[in-house]
């Protein structure tokens, strides 16, 4: 039996003159007016096929209807607990608490430089704050739970005065537990929500939000020739079953969001051909995120251009993932890819 994914494309804006997007054969993106598609793929693992919006009917009945289906949930209005998706893109302000972690290790984890560089992340205009104890960079090892926790608790009390939507960057179900107990907002597991036993049960007895990340092995595994047999379909179908595994869990409400992972357990064509093709996520249902924010892929792709902090490349794939509809970037230098997306913007619309 073959099976069919849908994606839209073709996106249309219109974010500055604040009109909305209207067109006989376009469609609102997640119910947002300022935002609309009028072309579509139809997947399979075989074959794809691109049509506009207003030839849908011509399908054949089977494939329409898992076409509408689809398209059902990508226009869908999107609420989510504490954010407003209206604002678009929301920015994820990294908060690394770590001496080891792959771009800004050490920075921030000495006395009174967590909370001062928080700060500063929101004067930037981040929406969100992920602070998180423990590296999973490639080839970290895991640390100790209650190491995790002593990085984490004096930051995270005084963040918690400054009234922002935090985000907890833990793969442990003990620090999750701890967490929500320090009324964090969001929890973003990198490991698919696999790494611990317990960690459903917490969703579901809390109802907290949380993010469910792809991911190819474990920190310390995950680059050691990862292999898929379509990346985008596989991670697609990893979403699907596991939306489908919490719901029988008795998790039933919609404050989740997708996170493809890059740079988990994928290699450079993988990273790519991820972001190219990121808008399939939306037929799920759910906000999709993306964190590409200083990774290896853009060395990869830049070779003799590289550069530290990767700027360049991090706020150019940004901005296009703010192009296929991504609703949340997950960055570190929040203020330069705020400039970014607001040249960008009014440049283009």
């Amino acid at each position: 039996m073959i099976k069919y994914y849908t994606k839209a494309c073709n996106f249309y804006f219109g974010l500055i003159s604040k009109k909305k997007v209207k067109s006989k054969f376009s469609l609102p993106l997640h119910g947002n007016n300022l935002i609309s598609f009028d072309t579509i793929e139809i997947l399979s693992r075989k074959k794809i096929k691109r049509i506009n919006i207003k030839d849908i009917n011509r399908l054949e009945n089977k494939i329409k209807k898992k076409v509408l289906l689809d398209i059902k949930k990508i226009t869908k209005k999107k609420s989510f607990k504490g954010l407003k998706l209206s604002k678009f893109p929301i920015l994820m302000g990294v908060l690394n608490l770590t001496p080891n972690s792959f771009s800004d290790g050490g920075k921030y984890n000495k006395k009174g430089l967590g909370i001062l560089h928080a700060k500063r992340l929101i004067k930037d205009g981040c929406g969100i704050l992920d602070i998180g104890g423990e590296a999973t960079n490639p080839g970290s090892k895991e640390v100790d739970v209650d190491i995790e926790w002593k990085r984490i608790l004096p930051t995270l009390s005084k963040i918690k005065k400054l009234n922002k939507f935090i985000s907890l960057d833990t793969r442990k179900s003990i620090i999750m537990k701890k967490g929500i107990k320090e009324k964090i907002n969001l929890i973003n597991d990198i490991s698919g929500l696999d790494h611990n036993p317990d960690t459903i049960k917490i969703l579901k007895e809390t109802k907290i939000p949380f993010v469910i990340h792809h991911i190819q092995g474990n920190p310390q595994t995950m680059q050691e020739k990862p292999k898929y047999k379509d990346v985008v379909l596989d991670i697609y179908d990893f979403f699907e079953k596991k939306i489908n595994y919490i719901r029988s869990q008795g998790i039933k409400h919609n404050n989740i969001i997708l996170d493809p992972g890059i740079g988990f357990g994928k290699n450079l064509k993988h990273n790519i051909t991820l972001i190219r093709n990121i808008s399939i996520f939306h037929s799920l249902g759910f906000p999709v995120m993306i964190g590409t924010s200083r990774k290896r892929f853009i060395k990869g792709i830049s070779k003799n251009n590289d550069s530290k902090e990767r700027l360049g490349g991090t706020i150019s794939s940004c901005l296009f993932a703010i192009t296929q509809g991504v609703q949340i970037l997950r960055v570190h230098d929040v203020n330069e890819v705020n400039q970014s997306i607001k040249v960008f913007n009014s440049l283009k619309f």
